[in-house]
């Protein structure tokens, strides 16, 4: 993977202080959501996350993994790179078991099952917690611009990710553990692209191109994959 280029570019106002004076921006906490129209014990789940969505300080993502479609249903939303997403977040931990549904909070907290509560406390709990990453992300034509920032500068670099979900889609399902039953999934995840690595030395303005108006989510994430250090909305 390459090395994004970094470059001085002032300081931009993003989840954390980077000016004296400077207001606190609302902090935001990345939930990703394995999940499948095959597994019947995703549903609830699934119906807690659309209401995650609701709020402005999470940036839920459902990632629908494809190991469930052997079951009589293939699921319409599973692509196989985030059965390897979810693989790849418990090997990081010397994991061999992968669950659905599982929710992931800010990289870190792992939650196998569905928990409400337990998910709002770990949410809770990074909300509280502040990051040493700036990020800025807005609209240019038919790109993103992603200015970043960290203060104190990293000591590894970080993967720069850009992600591309469907808001809401409606599903039903014909055959398999769920079969009757429809079901309204929200932030679908359609597309999760690294863009490189960045140093977290120098600032990074970065510019994209970005087809087609989909949502789309900046995530600056530590290798492994680990902890989510910022992300933001492009809408």
């Amino acid at each position: 993977m390459r090395h994004l280029v970094s470059a001085v570019c002032g300081a931009f106002c993003g989840i954390v202080l980077c000016a004296a004076g400077a207001l606190r921006a609302e902090p935001v906490v990345v939930v990703e959501l394995f999940t499948s129209q095959g597994c019947v014990s995703c549903p609830p789940a699934d119906a807690f996350f659309a209401r995650l969505a609701e709020d402005p300080r999470v940036i839920p993502l459902s990632l629908h993994v494809d190991y469930w479609d052997y079951i009589g249903w293939k699921d319409s939303f599973a692509d196989p790179r985030f059965t390897e997403r979810q693989k790849a977040y418990a090997r990081a931990i010397g994991s061999k078991t992968i669950y659905t549904p599982q929710f992931i909070v800010e990289g870190l907290d792992r939650v196998e099952g569905f928990s409400a509560d337990e998910t709002l406390a770990h949410i809770a709990h990074r909300l509280a917690r502040p990051s040493a990453v700036s990020l800025r992300v807005t609209r240019r034509g038919g790109g993103l611009v992603i200015h970043a920032d960290a203060d104190p500068p990293l000591d590894q670099p970080v993967r720069v990710q850009v992600v591309r979900y469907l808001p809401e889609q409606t599903v039903t399902i014909e055959r398999g553990e769920n079969a009757g039953k429809t079901v309204t999934y929200r932030n679908v995840v359609t597309s999760w692209d690294n863009l490189g690595d960045w140093p977290g030395r120098a600032p990074l303005e970065l510019e994209v191109a970005l087809a087609g108006d989909a949502p789309a989510v900046v995530i600056v994430q530590a290798p492994g994959p680990g902890e989510i250090l910022a992300a933001a909305r492009a809408d």
